[in-house]
């Protein structure tokens, strides 16, 4: 048995984000209560009132205020941060937006919760998903360790000059907030060296006025938005190199913006984001010892959409099976959407086939992976299926 670091303790997963922002040294926080990530604003709360952080703490009435709070703190020069959840993400959507155009560089933290109707507190994505048109980047993480490193991450690529644009770091509810494991943080002086402090090439500034989202015509509203985009595409390269530098510095390596489990000949390559991910791994290792050709494609960074490295780790696999608990209704499940549409004039890509599995909070094992991949080779050995996205342990007996 490996021993344990003395930097590590048992930890609950908001308290392990509380103390990965606090490191991070942010000037600003805004907050606002909403379960499950209650617990993450009142751990940065207690350390405001302890003064163990050196940060302007700012309660509000509203979601909507909140985000309003970090686009003027951000756009003030300020280092900010806040998080929150389901109906409370959707009430920052329009502040989130603006935040975007006016390339504000805070960090939020995306608890995952499923949204209403009707009203539930249970666990799925849809939340978090409805803004990834947003512009903003998005980051998803599998364990509360992951969540520690990758929120220490997000402020350094969300303040790159060539970036300039809000993270969100999304975490399940209750499974990784509220649970507790084994968490090592890093020594505040390594992290002031990986992440000094902010220095804005553009702020508010009264001794040099700017106008910030004026009005825009037509002959200019399409370049902003293409900048917006441009970024998100020059982020896929560095976020690689922050992630590698982060590594060296806490020696956990969770891979770049996509982390291939078992993939090396893989026939069926499964495609998930979020804590689930370590029950699929569990699930294929089982697989694995019964001589099945199975693999895991996390998706860590879904947006911007990592699709060249998709497409590189799906080499020789015959299908790819998204599960995912998210779904555009009308549809299907949105990864599946962005897979298909990267890959479908590929010659060279497999089949895709989408699967809705967890739900609000639809409990997904590793039985549950077993019927995915066992549905998934009946694909590929006979054809696409025609009812399509497959809706996994879907109780077909008390619809209407």
């Amino acid at each position: 048995m490996s021993p344990i670091p003395a930097n590590a303790t048992i930890t609950e997963g908001s308290e392990a984000v509380a103390q990965a922002v606090r490191a991070c040294r942010p000037e600003v926080i805004s907050a606002f209560p909403i379960s499950p990530q209650t617990h993450i604003v009142e751990g940065l709360a207690r350390m405001a009132a302890d003064g163990s952080i050196d940060s302007e703490y700012v309660r509000v009435e509203s979601e909507f205020s909140a985000a309003s709070v970090l686009a003027g703190a951000s756009a003030a020069g300020a280092r900010s941060y806040s998080a929150s959840s389901s109906q409370g993400l959707l009430l920052m959507t329009e502040v989130l937006y603006a935040s975007v155009g006016q390339r504000l560089p805070f960090v939020i933290t995306g608890v995952n919760r499923s949204i209403s109707a009707p009203i539930s507190i249970q666990i799925d994505q849809r939340d978090t998903m409805s803004l990834r048109d947003s512009g903003m980047i998005q980051l998803y993480v599998e364990s509360s360790q992951e969540a520690y490193d990758t929120h220490v991450a997000a402020f350094k690529i969300a303040e790159d000059p060539d970036i300039l644009l809000p993270v969100m770091v999304c975490m399940d509810g209750w499974v990784l907030t509220h649970s507790y494991e084994l968490v090592s943080t890093i020594e505040q002086e390594a992290v002031d060296a990986f992440l000094p402090a902010y220095n804005p090439p553009n702020f508010l500034d009264p001794a040099d006025p700017k106008t910030w989202g004026s009005y825009s015509e037509a002959d200019v509203q399409m370049e902003i938005n293409y900048s917006v985009h441009d970024a998100m595409q020059k982020a896929k390269s560095r976020m690689k190199d922050v992630f590698a530098e982060l590594a060296g510095i806490c020696g956990r390596d969770h891979g770049g913006l996509i982390e291939a489990y078992r993939c090396d000949d893989a026939e069926v390559v499964l495609i998930a984001l979020g804590s689930v991910c370590g029950t699929i791994k569990d699930a294929i290792d089982d697989l694995r010892a019964t001589g099945q050709k199975v693999g895991l494609i996390k998706i860590r960074c879904y947006r911007p959409f990592p699709y060249e490295e998709i497409l590189e780790a799906l080499n020789g696999a015959k299908v790819a099976a998204v599960m995912e608990a998210s779904f555009s209704m009308g549809s299907e499940g949105s990864i599946g959407l962005d897979l298909k549409a990267k890959l479908c004039n590929r010659p060279d890509a497999p089949m895709v086939v989408d699967f809705i599995a967890g739900l609000g909070g639809r409990e997904v094992n590793k039985d549950t992976v077993a019927t995915v991949v066992g549905k998934a080779r009946q694909i590929a050995d006979g054809g696409r299926p025609l009812d399509e996205p497959m809706w996994i342990d879907l109780n077909r007996d008390i619809l209407p």
